[in-house]
């Protein structure tokens, strides 16, 4: 099977586009997603946050919220709002937001090839997570989440999507959160052709995120297998958004935590400072650097540079989110286990340092950590070596939007 393939694409008709497109479906909980789709009918949020149209308090994962999905989806469908290609396409999706822009290619990438480890992984997945999205698959008979990946930047790929974004798009919206989502069909035989040999010569292509859709992908793909025998069928790929790694946007994901572990500030920072440089700070401070680290207590900024024979010749142990956790997090204030322990929680990049401000001098929090952005290079040699990032390691930003094309399980 090829690493990638087109496919007829399930998608918004032009005119309806900015109706339908909604952010995705795992950044909004039940009530953010029910104020969003107020008053917006076509909003495709209807179909992949349906508890929405059900009485509030409705259980996200009840059965009845995955039929009112599939009953949504089958009226976008019948209304003429969704329209189904044709022929078997690629896709090109453009993000834009504050000045960033990133080109790539919409595609149904191969089960197998996530399966023997070609389509890389850096995340655990979570069971009951992996079933919702099992269950919404087979209620839809349609992924209709993308999967976000990234290629190793090769000219010829690259020039490929950038010439598309030379043609009219089929669809240019601007979301309520100011970020630009451009689409256009690449339907010529001769440049599907050269796309699909090109992937194919790629020795690997990198989940960036979207573990738990890529993983239901391959459950789906194994039943449907049992139950249909042969052949090279439409459950055997999954949806996919496919960008260059080097025009990947990651902000950094920051940490903050309830209390110092019993030790009072000053005994914090002779702690601290067995493992860092500690330098005082009148402002917050946002790392230039790997290895560097804001640290924020009792309204003071601290910058915190660790001891560089402290950094190991290792893909998982070498990042700064690792770091911080085995030279401070954990020896300092106890934490052990980021994934179980309710004692930290995660900040994204996106929400500024001034939200772990916020939480600190609010008294929810102790204690706060800012840290320098994971790069692309990091997260494919950790990919590479077939291990593990810390929880909470990445934060990409702009979010691919839900609703501008799905992949239907003929």
């Amino acid at each position: 099977m090829p690493l990638i393939k087109p496919f007829a694409g399930l998608r918004p008709v032009p005119e309806r586009a900015e109706e339908v497109v909604a952010p995705p479906y795992d950044v909004l909980n039940s009530a953010e997603a029910r104020e969003r789709a107020a008053g917006r009918p076509w909003s495709f949020l209807h179909i992949s946050k349906a508890e929405i149209d059900l009485p509030e308090g409705t259980d996200p994962y009840d059965p009845s919220v995955y039929a009112k999905s599939a009953e949504n989806l089958q009226k976008m469908m019948q209304e003429g709002i969704l329209m189904r290609e044709d022929k078997p396409c690629y896709y090109v999706y453009r993000l834009i937001m504050d000045g960033h822009s990133q080109v790539g290619l919409v595609a149904a990438a191969s089960v197998a090839d996530y399966d023997i480890n070609r389509v890389r992984k850096h995340e655990y997945t979570r069971p009951a997570k992996e079933d919702d999205r099992v269950r919404q698959i087979e209620a839809l008979n349609a992924q209709t989440g993308p999967v976000l990946l990234a290629y190793k930047s090769q000219a010829d790929m690259d020039a490929i999507l950038e010439e598309t974004t030379k043609q009219p798009p089929v669809v240019d919206v601007t979301a309520d959160d100011g970020v630009q989502h451009t689409f256009w069909v690449i339907d010529d035989d001769a440049t599907i052709e050269k796309i699909s040999a090109g992937f194919d010569a790629m020795d690997a292509i990198y989940i960036a995120d979207g573990h738990h859709r890529s993983a239901s992908a391959s459950r789906v793909a194994k039943s449907h297998a049992l139950s249909d025998a042969g052949g090279d069928q439409s459950s055997d790929y999954f949806l996919s958004v496919i960008y260059p790694h080097n025009q990947m946007n990651i902000l950094d994901y920051n940490r903050v935590i309830t209390d110092l572990n019993g030790l009072s500030k000053d005994e914090v920072l002779e702690k601290v400072k067995a493992a860092f440089t500690v330098t005082e700070e009148p402002a917050a401070v946002k790392p230039a650097k790997a290895t560097e680290f804001g640290m924020y207590m009792d309204g003071q900024w601290y910058r915190l540079n660790i001891n560089s024979e402290l950094v190991p010749d290792d893909p998982v142990e070498s990042l700064d989110v690792s770091l911080l956790a085995n030279n401070l997090i954990e020896p300092v204030l106890g934490i052990s286990d980021p994934r179980t322990d309710n004692r930290i929680d995660f900040v994204g990049g996106i929400r500024g340092l001034a939200e772990l401000e916020k939480r600190v001098d609010s008294g929810e929090m102790a204690i706060a950590f800012s840290l320098y952005p994971t790069s692309m290079e990091a997260l494919m040699a950790v990919a590479d070596a077939d291990e593990v990032m810390p929880p909470k390691s990445t934060w990409f930003e702009p979010k691919l939007a839900d609703g501008l094309v799905s992949h239907v399980l003929d």
